[in-house]
């Protein structure tokens, strides 16, 4: 059968009408050991300057001597984030990481990539495709029902979580705000111009937050994942184009990917950071972080970065965010034994390695607190390419399949789910990159209806309000007389589902 590439990387996109033969969105070290220093540092930088996290104390005279250190290896700050003790530090010296892990105060310190700044991506990220303007023409023109937008027929993920029913109640609340950590949002588009938020909107590739005006946007050669993923969320019920899982709440854009395509650790702490100082609700993270699918806890570079985002993620649940991420689309079972990863590092030379996914971590998919998505087909089973595992998945979402596989009713002629492109476009994506924002949207729905719930309460109520959904046995999804996964776990927790499938009725019902 086919197997997506990566969640993340981005999800891909799909011609309409062609069934799923491309790599979709996603991430994971050690049943091998990885090798004891590697690292990346002294590979890379004899070739130019690398970027590190410094992870440290958050007491005012450690922050203060770590400083001084970090000058004194040959390194310069980029930016401090003191509340959770971690520095953003560029480097040219081979040795850094090496030396400054000696000091004292310092926990962890690792570079964040194994190719000097800036990186170049290898990695084919698809090319999504648009609808046409005859195909919008055409949906524009058909009957819908009353209150629907004009492609919104095609939408067949709305109601599998019963999203239109929940619109009869509510469309969510403008004093909530979601917040997309991806490629940037083009928040001039029809569908996500209504409830964009600037204020909370900034650019964090660089480890440091760029609040140029636009400066949150992606360029014209640059994915339009995450203006894809704002739309599942957000899209407004205005008359226009799709409609979003919760279209009355705010969605900001939070760029963490380079030029490249990459998401580096340092941008991912800063977006997390941002989105704790800038009162977010909910944020959504359809990536892994570059350049480890997994970081394994023994390789003293990956620990760092570890240790360096789980400490951003938790200040920003400590402030009452809710961070979900996708499950990645490489069908790995994360509660397995081994699993081989071929694909890091990414932005140098990747090889085979048989990594332990209780010690080697996809980030932040794995985090602790962080509410990890898998993704459904329009059949709602779990899409070919979803990883899975009990006691990993919280919970499952519409992220779309091959036609082949999962065939909607009609009038919906994809089995991918539609969201809005830069351009004022619309196209099909797949992947658990698609089903995060669905979770996403729904989060947002109950916060509209507990206003005064902390982070942990909406995470209780999510889980608790998800449609129990029973494992699939045997999963033989291409139907070749071949188990493709096996699912473990109750009808009310299981390793494709989680605690169920996400209901946005329930949301604002209960």
């Amino acid at each position: 059968m086919h197997r997506a590439r990566s969640r993340r990387r981005l999800a891909l996109a799909v011609p309409l009408a062609l069934s799923l033969t491309v790599s979709l969105g996603f991430l994971p070290g050690t049943a091998s050991a990885a090798p004891a220093d590697t690292t990346a540092s002294a590979a890379a930088t004899a070739a130019g300057e690398l970027s590190y996290v410094v992870n440290t104390g958050t007491d005012r005279h450690t922050l203060a001597s770590v400083r001084r250190a970090i000058t004194g290896a040959g390194g310069s700050v980029v930016e401090t984030y003191d509340r959770i003790g971690v520095f953003v530090v560029h480097s040219a010296n081979p040795d850094f990481a090496l030396i400054i892990r000696k000091v004292p105060g310092v926990q962890s310190a690792g570079a964040t990539r194994t190719a000097p700044l800036p990186a170049q991506s290898t990695t084919d990220v698809g090319t999504p495709k648009v609808l046409g303007a005859e195909e919008v023409a055409a949906a524009q023109a058909a009957d819908t029902a009353d209150g629907q937008d004009p492609l919104e027929p095609l939408q067949w993920d709305l109601p599998a979580i019963k999203a239109d029913k929940a619109h009869e109640k509510t469309l969510g609340s403008p004093k909530v705000t979601v917040a997309v950590i991806d490629t940037g949002v083009d928040d001039t588009h029809p569908d996500i111009a209504p409830n964009f938020d600037r204020a909370a909107s900034v650019n964090c590739v660089s480890g440091k937050p760029d609040t140029t005006d636009g400066a949150w946007r992606p360029a014209a050669d640059e994915s339009p994942h995450g203006t894809h993923v704002a739309g599942e969320i957000a899209a407004a019920k205005n008359g226009i184009g799709v409609t979003g899982v919760a279209p009355g709440v705010k969605v900001a854009g939070i760029k963490v990917a380079t030029t490249a395509g990459y998401f580096y650790t340092e941008a991912v702490v800063c977006g997390f950071m941002w989105a704790a100082e800038h009162h977010v609700d909910v944020t959504n993270n359809s990536y892994y972080t570059d350049p480890w699918y997994f970081n394994c806890t023994n390789d003293p570079d990956q620990k760092a970065l570890v240790a360096a985002i789980t400490r951003a993620s938790l200040y920003a649940e400590s402030k009452g965010t809710v961070n979900v991420a996708a499950a990645g689309n490489e069908n790995y079972d994360l509660d397995s034994d081994a699993i081989t990863d071929p694909v890091s590092p990414n932005d140098s030379t990747p090889s085979d390695r048989v990594i332990d996914p209780h010690t080697c971590y996809d980030i932040p998919t794995q985090l602790p607190g962080v509410v990890t998505v898998a993704a459904t087909g329009a059949k709602g089973i779990k899409s070919s390419f979803s990883n899975y595992g009990l006691g990993v998945i919280d919970v499952a979402a519409p992220g779309g399949d091959s036609t082949v596989y999962q065939p909607p009713a009609p009038p919906a002629p994809s089995g991918l789910i539609l969201g809005p492109l830069p351009g004022g476009r619309w196209g099909y994506m797949a992947g658990t990159s698609m089903a995060t924002p669905h979770v996403v949207g729904v989060a947002a729905l109950i916060k509209s209806t507990h206003p005064h719930a902390s982070a942990a309460r909406i995470k209780a109520l999510l889980y608790a309000e998800a449609d129990a959904t029973p494992c699939t046995t045997p999963y033989d999804i291409n139907g070749d007389g071949k188990v493709d996964a096996v699912c473990q776990g109750s009808a009310h927790r299981n390793g494709f589902y989680g605690w169920g499938t996400v209901d946005a009725l329930k949301a604002v019902t209960q």
